[in-house]
This record gives structure tokens, C-alpha cells and sequence, in this order.
């Protein structure tokens, strides 16, 4: 890896779920003020959600796309390999520019690929800082559009990734508190089964392509058992008895 001056930093921005709106204004600061803006992007090459979004606020010439295996999850071998090319190409970056900011769509902390390129340049690049900007998640965009309360009082809130089985998701609704999904698009079958079998379908709510023209939110209870957008959101608010702040 090339060497790096020990100010050169890499940060991680969150520019949210889709909605150009919904990026921070330290986040679009942190765009600006980087040299470079690295986009991830799958090795089809089309522009993702996040440069989409980046573009409303820095200009073309500045924004560079970075090839992440995104969608594999069965090949490590392949998806090793992609990551250590990106962090190869990141690397390259930061020899040349004081300052490389990664754009991720959601929150850098939450299920991106910031947190595998970070841990891939903090081993291999001495010397550089490593910070992150926090963003809108898709949960937060979804309750607000939806009118869904995330959570009330001492409820819990738990966030499964779908990607990790339906038993999963299974155990989370048989809990207290409000349960998020991501992700579930693929399995939109399985998760319209768990909340029927749960009891939990009557007051959840879907989105996808939030803040987007092809922006989609309904009640879970209209899924038909078709495939969804792979970025696909569930929210399956608390069961809520004993009126205003029962739960306090």
C-alpha cells in the first residue's frame, strides 16, 4: 500500500435513503471539503443511490466509483477480493489527497460498507484518521413518511437484517417493542408469514425507494407474497395498550 501522510483522513458519510433533502449539513459540508468523493458502486457499473445523491451537492469531476462486491454473499473468495481492491484504490487516494470522504447511503455505523473499507485502511495504511458522519437511516425516513412511531416510553426497538433468515425475524417479533427490518426484499414471502403468524401484520408498514420518484409505502398486510426492491424496509410498531404514555 502507498504511504500516507499521518493528516490524511478518510470519512464516512451517511447521505440517508434516497431523499437528497435528508443529508446533514455537516454531511454536506464534509462532502465539499473533501478532495475527492468515493461512491460505492456494484461491478455493473450504474450509478448507485448514493452518488445519485452526492451529485445534488458536489460536482461530477470530484465523485469517483469504487467497484464493491455489494450484492455477493455466497463467494467469500470474490467478495474478499473486491474489498481489497477497493481499499487498494482508497489507499491510492489518500497518497494523493489530504482528505477522501466515502459516501454510503443510511448511517456509516449501520450495516454499510464504510465499516469493511475502514477496517481494510486502518490495517494498511499507517497513520490515517478515520472518522464518520452520521446520516438518515431508512428506518427514521419510513417512520416519518408512514406516520409509524418507532418507539414509546421504555419499548425496545430491534433491527434485524432479514439477510440473516426468517427465524430470525421470527424471534424479534415474538418480543416486546418495535421491530424493524432491512433488506427483505427477496423474502417479502417469508416476512408477510412471520407477521401473520406473530400477530403482528394489522399495524406494519413497508417501504421502498424512499424519498425517490418510484418511492413506494403500504401496509404490510397488502404484501402478496411478490419480491420486493432488495432495499426494502418493514416496520412492525410495539403492540401499544393503556393509551398515551402507557409505556412509561
Amino acid at each position: 500500500m502507498p504511504d500516507v501522510m499521518s493528516s490524511s483522513r478518510l470519512i464516512g458519510v451517511g447521505v440517508g435513503p434516497g431523499d437528497p433533502e435528508l443529508v446533514t449539513v455537516k454531511g454536506v459540508n464534509a462532502l465539499r471539503e473533501a478532495d475527492v468523493v468515493v461512491v460505492p458502486v456494484m461491478d455493473t457499473g450504474e450509478r448507485g443511490r448514493a452518488e445519485a445523491t452526492v451529485l445534488h451537492y458536489v460536482p461530477q469531476e470530484k465523485v469517483l466509483r469504487v467497484v464493491f462486491a455489494l450484492n455477493e454473499r455466497t463467494d467469500r473468495a470474490r467478495r474478499e477480493a473486491a474489498w481489497d481492491a477497493a481499499g487498494a484504490k482508497v489507499a491510492e487516494l489518500l497518497a494523493a489527497h489530504p482528505v477522501v470522504a466515502f459516501a454510503t447511503i443510511g448511517d456509516p455505523n449501520v450495516y454499510s460498507t464504510f465499516t469493511y473499507l475502514a477496517l481494510t485502511i486502518g490495517e494498511s495504511v499507517p497513520g490515517v484518521v478515520v472518522e464518520t458522519v452520521p446520516g438518515i437511516t431508512a428506518m427514521q425516513d419510513l417512520a416519518a413518511r408512514s406516520g409509524a412511531v418507532l418507539t414509546e416510553g421504555t419499548e425496545p426497538l430491534t433491527l434485524v437484517p432479514v439477510t440473516a433468515g426468517s427465524a430470525v425475524l421470527k424471534d424479534a417479533l415474538a418480543g416486546p417493542g418495535t421491530v424493524v427490518a432491512y433488506k427483505f426484499g427477496r423474502q417479502a414471502a417469508e416476512v408477510a408469514e412471520a407477521l401473520r403468524e406473530t400477530g403482528r401484520i394489522g399495524d406494519a408498514v413497508w417501504g421502498s425507494a424512499l424519498g425517490l420518484p418510484e418511492e413506494s409505502i403500504r401496509p404490510a398486510a397488502e404484501l402478496d407474497g411478490e419480491p420486493l426492491p432488495y432495499l426494502s424496509t418493514l416496520i412492525a410498531p410495539a403492540r401499544r395498550e393503556g393509551g398515551r404514555g402507557g409505556k412509561l
